[in-house]
């Protein structure tokens, strides 16, 4: 997976759309106007703030399913998708939680996005959802039988989740690379918020080898520096928002302050980013 020629930057960040309650979910509140109206205005901060892709996830949907989530879901997200890449001119990607990469992959095709998240690609995990199968196989035919080159971020041995057995993490790694085909792999604390270790990391990184490595959860300004030393690029949500709180909106000014803090870990100095991400006309 190329980063540059995606991202334009070899160590991207990722900004995360967290979206409000989407229809069939318990939280649902009933008015998608105010489910696209929160997302553009997250990803037009996003962009304006500096990041190098976007990602958009039903996040507020919990309690997820294991496995395919319900088609109102689908359409809501293609839908709100849809208007986020005609707001900016940014990479977009799709995460659908908790593990519905076919849809993930279905809404990307449809609207043209570039990448998508998968919580669990190969290996079962145990999670609040009950036990979750990765379907690498299904997911890469589908991606062959759509004929589409959307890259496939993988999460390995997930926040959220325990692995059964007991698989080491260059092991792991490199079963996600080259037993389930992922283009990137992503590394995350135990939860949401939660950082990964350095040493982990570096473990991750290793067995990636030339394969990207993401840092997956619980980046802040305060630490990128030392994450950033041993990975390639980050994705990032919590930390965006207003003080630090996930239920908020994100905070543009948190935006520039986390960019700027990765700027500077990897090349030394602050690059401006392009005013080009964020398009001039109305979508």
């Amino acid at each position: 997976m190329d980063l540059k020629q995606i991202f334009r930057t070899p160590n991207p960040i990722i900004g995360v759309v967290h979206l409000l309650p989407l229809p069939t979910s318990p939280r649902w509140g009933g008015n998608l106007k105010a489910v696209i109206d929160r997302a553009e205005q997250e990803a037009t901060a996003l962009a304006s703030g500096g990041v190098d892709g976007i990602m958009v996830e039903n996040f507020f949907d919990a309690p997820f399913t294991n496995s395919q989530v319900d088609p109102a879901v689908v359409s809501a997200m293609t839908l709100v998708v849809d208007r986020v890449m005609n707001l900016v001119t940014l990479p977009v990607g799709i995460n659908v939680l908790r593990n519905d990469a076919h849809s993930a992959l279905a809404i990307a095709s449809c609207v043209k996005a570039q990448f998508i998240r998968v919580n669990v690609l190969t290996g079962v995990m145990a999670t609040d959802q009950g036990l979750i199968e990765g379907q690498a196989h299904q997911l890469l035919r589908y991606r062959r039988e759509l004929g589409s080159d959307i890259k496939i971020l993988a999460d390995v041995l997930v926040k959220h989740a325990r692995p059964l057995g007991s698989p080491n993490l260059t092991t792991a790694v490199q079963d996600t690379i080259e037993r389930g085909l992922a283009d990137a792999v992503i590394l995350s604390g135990w939860a949401t918020g939660s950082p990964p270790s350095l040493e982990d990391l570096e473990l991750a990184k290793a067995a990636a080898s030339d394969t990207p490595v993401f840092i997956g959860s619980g980046a802040s300004w305060e630490n990128i520096s030392t994450l950033m030393q041993a990975a390639d690029g980050v994705i990032v949500s919590s930390s965006l928002k207003r003080h630090g709180k996930r239920e908020q909106a994100v905070d543009p000014i948190r935006v520039s302050q986390f960019v700027e803090a990765v700027r500077h870990t990897v090349s030394g100095k602050l690059q401006p980013h392009p005013i080009s991400s964020i398009k001039l006309h109305s979508p």
